[in-house]
């Protein structure tokens, strides 16, 4: 009897357990935190980090069930968080600090992604352009608020070319490539990493795109960043902090792990192809993994470099020189690596 009894008491015991386990994963997976992330620009292998990270589960492993977007352009990405579209977003800090500038925009960067300026323009080798010298009269390909419009008159005076002389051309970011390639443009701008797919496009038509970077120009500025509206600064804190602490972690890994990276990331984006993924993914972490970031700590600034990063975004779009650009800036939470 006292074993029946035992048995019983077991088998309740252990029910209740099971019951017990089955509620709280319920109530954990209905507690995670919903968040939108959007990118700056298409899914290019420069974004398998988000997009490998969210299947890894590294957000879900801070509490938070997240969503990944692509972008249309740093200015569009501001916007949207801005309005409340989307909750974090991957902007060039210089469509952030201009927004801020003009309008106070209730947006912040939260953490550098990129220590220095991947900005170039792309053209063809055909065309005859070897330098930003003479681009007088050109077509040059834009997206609505695309920050390589911000920087590149500087760019073009240091050149000696006419920036008002330019002609630009609004398109979308996913037809850039392609309208130059058919000589619609004659030059389209792109972060230096995007390089590899899009000449491997080219060669197919029997082009080669080159490259022209701003950087050598001495253009050594500060670019994407990680931003966030003021709003979730200030009523969720800790869902920053968390947000942060996955997002380090999904680039750690991610330049570690480069090739699974870029198999996750085509899995959510199918049109991508593995070498060109990686081609990207490669040139990118050259851009956040480096003496600089190692110097400041990974996501932080150098008081310098971002001014003068301010200082030529001020010049380029008319703003006050002496406006400081940490009203812009929150890294407090961007956890220590």
């Amino acid at each position: 009897i006292w074993r029946i009894k035992m048995t019983n008491i077991n088998i309740k015991t252990s029910i209740a357990t099971l019951l017990a386990s089955i509620f709280l994963s319920g109530t954990s997976a209905l507690a995670l935190d919903k968040v939108h992330l959007q990118t700056d620009w298409i899914p290019s292998g420069e974004h398998a980090m988000y997009f490998g990270g969210w299947q890894k589960g590294f957000w879900k492993d801070e509490g938070i069930d997240i969503k990944v977007t692509r972008g249309y352009g740093s200015g569009d990405t501001v916007t949207k968080i801005a309005t409340g579209a989307a909750d974090f977003g991957v902007a060039d800090i210089g469509a952030l600090l201009t927004a801020k500038a003009r309008t106070n925009v209730p947006v912040k960067t939260i953490m550098q992604l990129y220590t220095h300026s991947p900005h170039s323009l792309f053209v063809l080798k055909s065309s005859g352009i070897k330098n930003f010298r003479g681009l007088e009269g050109k077509k040059i390909g834009i997206t609505p608020g695309n920050s390589h419009k911000v920087y590149f008159p500087s760019v073009a005076e240091k050149s000696g070319t006419d920036p008002s002389k330019l002609i630009w051309v609004n398109s979308d970011g996913a037809a850039m490539a392609a309208l130059l390639i058919a000589k619609q443009i004659d030059a389209a701008p792109f972060y230096s990493m995007h390089h590899y797919y899009q000449n491997k496009a080219a060669k197919k038509a029997g082009e080669q795109i080159i490259v022209l970077p701003f950087e050598k120009v001495g253009f050594t500025i500060y670019s994407a960043s990680m931003i966030t509206s003021e709003k979730m600064l200030k009523n969720k804190p800790d869902l920053v902090k968390r947000f942060l602490r996955a997002t380090q972690r999904a680039f750690k890994w991610a330049n570690e792990n480069q090739t699974e990276a870029c198999k996750l990331h085509i899995k959510k984006n199918p049109l991508v192809e593995q070498d060109d993924c990686e081609g990207s993914i490669r040139a990118t972490m050259k851009f956040v993994f480096n003496n600089h970031s190692k110097a400041t700590g990974r996501g932080k600034h150098d008081k310098k470099r971002l001014a003068f990063t301010y200082e030529h975004i001020a010049a380029a779009q008319k703003l006050d020189p002496s406006w400081n650009p940490q009203q812009a800036i929150d890294t407090s939470h961007v956890p220590s690596n």
